[in-house]
């Protein structure tokens, strides 16, 4: 008889999965586990709080006034439609990234960098602090309307003590508050609906104002994009819960759940009281009375509580998200004392950050009127809007295999959004519209000499990518010749690392500034770790000093034949080389496998730089010697200088490194022709565009500290040694690939 099988199963205690996942999140970030928040705490409720604000009490009535029914919906929605597409972009981006601290900061930064990140971050930061004292101003407006006879300064320290001591505490209590808030706003929102089933008095509705204006300019006429001036800032408000990304369970989830769900109902609402204000009340008491919704409620005082916790909650929004963008900014050592900036309590809270912002917001509330800056406020809130539309728009642009978003969106939307967020501020106010763009400018400006380092990639090396293959694609369906775009794009053969090292200043001298240097390591055996350490230091040391540089290392069996397919495979590339740098051979084998690279650069329609007499130094800063050859056609200038061009180019280049002079000098074969020989050099000089040149004959003393010649695939590498040795000077050999004109 078989025992009875054991049963292994242990019963798993409840909560035991979340214990072990939190323990294990401690152990990898060093540090306890703070509450994070879901859904509605985290982003519905703040963002919905921060939509329904003051604007939608004090004014919306008034807009109504001016424009009628069908005017303020138009504004309503035109409104929404902006935000509305911004709020679909910024869904779209979180459900493709792991996006991190500080909300639009994290969504730009790990598209575009953190210099742009940082550029955007740093004014929708202060423009968050300065936001909570201007909701504070609002608080106080209501709270006037209660208490005529109380002090505006103290009304003001009394609610920004309590805001600051709520938001100190916790981001867990400022939440815990914001739900009572929305308790007073839905039902001051009862207190008002309630009308309809009241026996109140009807009015018939004005479908299309006339615009006159207010009580305060003597109702001299207003526009329609000044009202909509007026409202748009009771649209904003998408970002309150994408401030909180660092402190969500899951941002990737909760920031378009809850923004789009938030920015859905506020819609509604605002549509409702528009229809409501119409039939409650006259156009002319809509335009007079701004407390027309406290007046005309089912129960007043509801109104009025409805509008302190309004004006109070998206202060408290503000004065929570606000030091998590700096926080986040300090993470990325963006701003100056990041490394205090940065700290978190225990739980999480960014105290250091906060304290920051309390200063801010009580410096803000001592100017007593932020109307002159109120408009900056708004336009960082819209450059902020406008670069999460272009992101997306790059992102759906660029269509690499990265961008992956769960939510997918037409095109149009972002493009629509961000044209809409560029309008917007022209209408609002140009003058504060281009201030913020020049802020914006220089703080990038700022950050890219700060060379700041991100842990994560972005999408930059994807758009200057798809820009170089448009580029190159389109070189290659252009006809003609490319001669005015001719570069010294060098390609560096290297077998021996030293020579790299050894040869730098000179090749660094060529190449600078828009050439660049491509390093081709050619390995055998053991050397191949050799080349992987030193060329990348060579590849760093020439973009340090300006000049760009790649690097690559294949294994070759022997040196001619492995760089000959080389140049087989760099011949297509998108960026060709324009000449390939050689050193004279040091033996008969290497001169044989020397030739054949020359033969077969001409082939590729390349130049080739042979140099000479610089096995251990390098020729010292000095007047350069350019050699010509007689011409063909004798003594007389063309279109071209025959096989001289790249020599004379290249004499050129170190002319203007060095800032030392260009000498010309003509290789006589009679004496009688050197009169002919000096007018070819003038002309040279002249249509060259090289000023003061120096010509001369070789029967001159030119005391050069380096010379080129010309050469072709078909000269004797003994003759052109020989020729070098004459001159007493190190030399380089150009042979020209057929893609320059000196003259051009």
């Amino acid at each position: 008889m078989t025992e009875p099988t054991q049963d292994t199963r242990v019963e798993t205690p409840p909560g035991a999965k979340k214990a072990l996942r939190k323990e294990v999140a401690e152990h990898i970030t060093g540090q306890p586990t703070r509450k994070l928040f879901g859904t509605f705490g985290g982003v519905f409720t703040p963002t919905l709080l921060t939509i329904l604000g003051v604007i939608m009490y004090l004014r919306e009535g008034w807009v109504v006034g001016n424009a009628g029914l069908l005017g303020a919906w138009l504004i309503i929605i035109v409104a929404y439609v902006i935000t509305t597409f911004t709020a679909l972009s910024m869904a779209s981006i979180t459900t493709n990234m792991r996006i991190g601290a500080g909300g639009a900061f994290s969504i730009i930064s790990q598209s575009l960098g953190l210099e742009v990140g940082g550029s955007i971050g740093i004014p929708l930061y202060l423009s968050q602090a300065l936001a909570v004292a201007m909701y504070i101003f609002g608080f106080r407006s209501g709270w006037l309307w209660i208490f005529p006879d109380h002090s505006p300064l103290l009304i003001d320290l009394g609610v920004f003590v309590v805001l600051f001591v709520i938001a100190y505490i916790s981001a867990d209590l400022a939440f815990k508050v914001q739900y009572l808030i929305i308790a007073i706003i839905l039902v001051s929102l009862v207190a008002i609906g309630a009308t309809l089933f009241m026996d109140a008095p009807r009015y018939p509705i004005q479908w299309w104002g006339e615009f006159p204006g207010e009580a305060q300019s003597g109702f001299k006429g207003i526009g329609f994009w000044v009202l909509f001036a007026v409202f748009f800032p009771a649209a904003t408000g998408i970002m309150a819960g994408a401030n909180m990304s660092g402190d969500l369970k899951s941002p990737r989830r909760s920031i378009p759940v809850g923004t789009l769900t938030a920015v859905g109902i506020s819609l509604l609402i605002y549509l409702f009281l528009a229809w409501w204000l119409a039939v409650s009340a006259s156009p002319e008491e809509l335009l007079k009375n701004y407390n027309i919704l406290i007046d005309r409620a089912a129960w007043g005082p509801a109104v009025v509580a409805g509008l302190l916790a309004a004006t109070f909650s998206s202060a408290l929004s503000s004065l929570v998200g606000g030091p998590r963008i700096l926080q986040a900014l300090a993470e990325h050592r963006i701003i100056p004392a990041s490394r205090w900036f940065e700290k978190r309590t225990a739980r999480g809270e960014p105290r250091n950050a906060m304290l920051l912002t309390g200063v801010i917001v009580l410096s803000a509330m001592m100017l007593r009127d932020l109307n002159a800056i109120a408009p900056l406020v708004t336009m960082f809130f819209l450059v902020t809007y406008g670069m999460i539309n272009v992101v997306l728009l790059l992102e759906q642009s660029l269509r690499l295999v990265s961008f992956r978003p769960l939510l997918r969106i037409p095109r149009f939307v972002p493009m629509i959004g961000a044209l809409g967020c560029i309008a917007v501020m022209m209408i609002v106010s140009p003058t504060f519209g281009i201030i913020s763009l020049i802020m914006v400018i220089v703080l990038h400006g700022y950050l890219i000499r700060k060379h700041l380092r991100a842990p994560f990639g972005d999408v930059r090396s994807g758009l200057f990518m798809a820009m170089a293959e448009w580029a190159a694609k389109r070189v290659q369906t252009l006809t003609g010749s490319r001669e005015k775009s001719w570069k010294a794009n060098l390609l560096v053969p290297v077998d021996e690392t030293n020579q790299a090292l050894t040869r730098y200043e000179l090749l660094r001298d060529i190449a600078y500034p828009k050439g660049f240097v491509r390093l081709l390591g050619l390995a055998e055996g053991k050397q191949q770790s050799e080349m992987h350490d030193k060329l990348p230091l060579a590849a760093e040391r020439f973009v340090e000093d300006g000049v760009f540089a790649t690097w690559t290392v294949v294994e070759s069996a022997t040196f001619s034949e492995n760089l000959a397919a080389g140049l087989e495979a760099l011949g297509s590339a998108f960026f060709r080389s324009s000449a390939i740098v050689l050193n004279y051979p040091k033996n008969e084998q290497r001169a044989a496998g020397v030739q054949r690279i020359i033969e077969s650069a001409q082939r590729y329609h390349l130049g080739v730089l042979l140099l000479v007499g610089m096995d251990e130094t390098l020729p010292q800063r000095g007047d350069v010697n350019v050699v010509f050859e007689r011409p063909q056609t004798g003594w007389k200038i063309s279109l071209n200088l025959g096989q001289a061009d790249l020599a004379l180019l290249i004499g050129y280049k170190l002319k203007r490194n060095w800032e030392t002079d260009l000498i010309l000098t003509a290789a006589l074969d009679e004496a009688a022709e050197e009169a002919q020989a000096l007018d070819y050099l003038k002309a040279v000089a002249e249509l060259a565009r090289i000023p003061n040149a120096r010509l001369t004959t070789t029967s001159t003393e030119t005391a050069a500290t380096i010379t080129l010649f010309s050469m072709t695939a078909e000269s004797n590498l003994g003759i052109l040694h020989e020729r070098a040795q004459a001159t007493g000077t190190p030399c380089i050999f150009a042979m020209d690939g057929g893609n320059e004109n000196a003259l051009s």
